[in-house]
């Protein structure tokens, strides 16, 4: 296919463009929608009517959704998630789309079609408790962190791979979003009045800025692996009995325990949505998954680490230790921006409640907080749902 100019595509060209491409027959009866609901790309799906068989063509935007024009975006990012949904599925190819194929001029990725399972986020909001949710995305993140990492792989393709997975444009949305709008004053922010006491109490707490400071800067240093960059449970299709990852475009070499993080914070979001007796399935979902993650990281670590110093005695404690340390810190970051910062989760602005969605809100800061200044002396699973649990509705303007 020659190189083409970008432009946006619409149902129409969608589908002219998957015949073009060979993936449908000239003459079949397809049908197409723009099923996006994202901030930053267009989404269609195009579907054979005879036989109900389709594919996903996701399309990235010049500029963010969310904001308009105004936001500038690389189409770079495109061919990141490609890349990064390829190098993924050489690892675990049954926790991601197939990507069929991808063209870097138009910022196109044509990849199976995943309709049938659900949106993580919606069906856990929904009630649903997806029992295979933990174990899938704990194998997942342990086989690409570990097989991306110099422990398992030459460290020199190691290298070569961190230059092809430079993002600089989408790190620093997160840089800004999840690491420093929402602890000052920024015009981003987005909050009721009614928690400004609460927020500004974060604005004005010097040890929480040291602490997530000290975590921003691990973001923005440490390449310990490929990471998907932005694993929240809208970026998660499941069922009952299967997991597929999506939505990589965030993907860089970044620490090893960002993923987790943010895997945990938004299990912690849903949770804190929850009624008290409906919340044990959601957290079940952390312990299980980071005892998958150690379990199946350590097993590698035994198996296949081609670092000479892989046996000395005491490091892959260490190294599991670091990993679970900063995940806390870095969940601790996204629960509070995902509370007051721009973009919120549905878990908690869906609340119908207007008192029971602020209380679960000032209850998410008090978490956050409590994650990023106690981090070092959790050591386990554990010690963060006892932390959820200590973290009890607070009273209107007070931070525990």
């Amino acid at each position: 296919m020659s190189k083409s100019i970008y432009e946006p595509l619409t149902e129409s060209s969608a589908v002219a463009l998957a015949v073009r491409l060979g993936i449908f027959p000239e003459g079949t009866p397809l049908t197409c929608r723009e099923i996006g609901d994202g901030n930053l790309n267009l989404v269609f799906r195009i579907v054979d009517q005879r036989t109900g068989k389709g594919i996903v063509i996701k399309q990235a935007l010049p500029y963010a959704k969310v904001v308009g024009e105004s936001w500038p975006l690389t189409l770079k990012r495109a061919i990141i998630e490609s890349n990064a949904l390829r190098t993924f599925a050489s690892y675990v190819p049954q926790y991601v789309p197939t990507v069929y194929y991808s063209d870097e001029s138009l910022a196109i990725t044509v990849m199976e079609d995943l309709s049938h399972l659900q949106i993580a986020r919606k069906g856990l909001i929904e009630g649903k408790t997806f029992p295979l949710l933990s174990e899938h995305i704990g194998e997942f993140i342990a086989k690409t962190l570990f097989y991306t990492s110099d422990f398992g792989m030459n460290q020199q393709q190691k290298k070569q791979l961190v230059q092809q997975f430079v993002n600089p444009e989408l790190c620093k949305i997160t840089e800004d979003l999840v690491f420093t709008d929402p602890f000052f004053d920024h015009e981003t922010n987005n909050f009721e009045p009614e928690l400004r006491h609460d927020v500004e109490a974060l604005w004005n707490d010097e040890t929480l800025h040291l602490e997530t400071a000290k975590l921003k800067r691990k973001f923005l240093t440490e390449a310990d692996a490929l990471i998907h960059g932005d694993l929240h449970t809208g970026s998660i299709f499941a069922s009952d009995t299967e997991t597929k990852i999506i939505d990589p475009e965030f993907a860089f070499y970044g620490p090893f325990g960002f993923d987790i993080g943010q895997f945990f914070a938004n299990l912690l979001l849903n949770a804190l949505s929850r009624k008290e007796h409906e919340q044990a399935p959601i957290l079940y979902h952390i312990e299980k998954t980071w005892d998958v993650f150690s379990t199946v990281f350590s097993r590698l670590w035994e198996q296949h680490n081609v670092e000479p110093y892989a046996k000395t005695n005491g490091w892959l404690q260490d190294i599991l230790h670091t990993i679970f340390v900063d995940a806390v810190g870095f969940a601790g970051c996204e629960v509070i921006r995902r509370t007051i910062g721009l973009a919120h989760v549905a878990d908690l602005d869906g609340i119908s409640d207007k008192q029971r969605r602020l209380e679960a809100k000032r209850r998410a800061l008090q978490l956050g907080r409590a994650l990023i200044l106690h981090r070092y002396s959790l050591r386990s699973a554990q010690h963060i749902l006892a932390t959820f649990a200590q973290t009890s509705t607070v009273s209107e303007g007070h931070l525990a």
